[in-house]
Formats: structure tokens, C-alpha cells, sequence
């Protein structure tokens, strides 16, 4: 572990330092600025652009009452992809490119779903509380909120704010004046 922090936070950014160095003795100091500044901006359109297809991915799957597993994996990426595209460098420009595009990103998120429920460190299956979809044990629909037909006596969650502090303080401050 501390092997590969120290690649990532040590070297990473000393060999980025040397190859921005020697593409700006090759094509010159600013227009070097401008391709990492051109990089960032196309690398957070496609991001933005994969990200919102990749959210609704994962709408998709829990309005069917699946476990988006794989669809989160990817948003994980492009997640690690804005912040390496953002990134001034080139090394880093393509790693977030890989995660970018979904024709090596899938295969990306695969393998690091199954190296992380291989090395025991994430179980391969996962919870999660689902709003409105289908409620499979009552073979009705589920309203949103956690919202139940009130004729099986279920519970209704609601949130609410206590209106009377607050007049008691607005009566305390007009008597100060």
C-alpha cells in the first residue's frame, strides 16, 4: 500500500514535471500552457457528458430494483477522471481519458470490482434502502419517502420543525426593544 501512495503522490508528479519540460522545449512554454489548459476544459465536457449518462444509469437500475454496482464503479472512475483530467500534466490527462471513455472504462471498473471482492476487502453483494420502485414482499408499488398504504398500519416517515421556539424568541426580542 505504501508502495503504490508513494508512486502516485512521489513520482507521478516528478515524471509529469519532466515530460512538461521536454514537450515545452519541443513546441514551446505557452503553447504547452495551452494544450494542458485545452485538455482540462474537453476533459470537463466529457466528464460532465459520461457522468450525467452514467447517473442515469444508475436511476435506471434502482427504479428496476437492481443493485447498480457496476454503474457506480464507473461514476467512481469519472470521478477519479475530472480530478486527473483537471490535473496539469499529461500522464494524467491519459489515465483520466482511460476512465473517461466507456470502451476502457468498463472493462477498468470490472476489473477493480473483482480485484476488490477478491482481495476480501468489499463483499460482492450490497444494500441499499430503495425510494418508490416496486415493494417485491407486498407485490405493490412502493410511493417515495418510505410512504406505505396506511391500511397495513405501516409507519410514516415525515420530517418536521418545532414553529414554537421560534416564536417564543421573536416575542423575548420585541420585548428588548
Amino acid at each position: 500500500m505504501f508502495g503504490r501512495l508513494f508512486i502516485i503522490f512521489a513520482v507521478l508528479p516528478i515524471l509529469e514535471i519532466m515530460l512538461l519540460i521536454s514537450v515545452s522545449d519541443n513546441i514551446g512554454g505557452w503553447n504547452t500552457f495551452a494544450v494542458v489548459i485545452i485538455t482540462a476544459f474537453f476533459g470537463a465536457y466529457f466528464v460532465r457528458k459520461e457522468g450525467a449518462s452514467a447517473l442515469r444509469n444508475v436511476q435506471t437500475k434502482i427504479a428496476q430494483g437492481q443493485v447498480p454496482g457496476k454503474e457506480l464503479s464507473e461514476g467512481l472512475l469519472l470521478l477519479v477522471a475530472g480530478v486527473l483530467l483537471v490535473t496539469p500534466g499529461f500522464i494524467t490527462d491519459i489515465i483520466g481519458l482511460l476512465f473517461t471513455m466507456p470502451i476502457t472504462r468498463a472493462p477498468i471498473a470490472a476489473y477493480i470490482v473483482k480485484s476488490l471482492v477478491a482481495s476480501g476487502k468489499v463483499q460482492g453483494n450490497f444494500s441499499f434502502h430503495q425510494q418508490g420502485g416496486f415493494d417485491h414482499s407486498q407485490g405493490e408499488p412502493r410511493s417515495p419517502f418510505g410512504q406505505r398504504d396506511s391500511q397495513n398500519g405501516d409507519v410514516f416517515d415525515a420530517e418536521y420543525e418545532d414553529k414554537t421556539a421560534s416564536e417564543d424568541d421573536s416575542e423575548s426580542k420585541n420585548r428588548l426593544n
